[in-house]
């Protein structure tokens, strides 16, 4: 376990005690670590679900269609 001596602003301690107080924390290292799995669950990126990574494969293996050239793709589409 890491130590570290941190200087946060009112703000950021009001929202610490509410976690710490909403989610029943010992202390407030605990609210840190809730917050960075928070944020690493919802904001950095995961990693793929299975579901995805074969919905992917299965349009991968799909048949591509040629257009050439935008007059082409045009002519096609309108």
């Amino acid at each position: 376990m890491v130590q570290a001596i941190i200087n946060i602003s009112d703000h950021t301690n009001r929202v610490l005690n509410i976690l710490k107080a909403k989610h029943g924390l010992n202390d407030k290292s605990a609210a840190i670590d809730l917050m960075a799995q928070h944020y690493e669950a919802h904001i950095m990126e995961p990693e793929l679900r299975p579901e995805y990574v074969e919905k992917a494969r299965k349009i991968q293996a799909q048949n591509s269609i040629r257009i050439g050239s935008v007059a082409e793709l045009r002519k096609r589409y309108e």
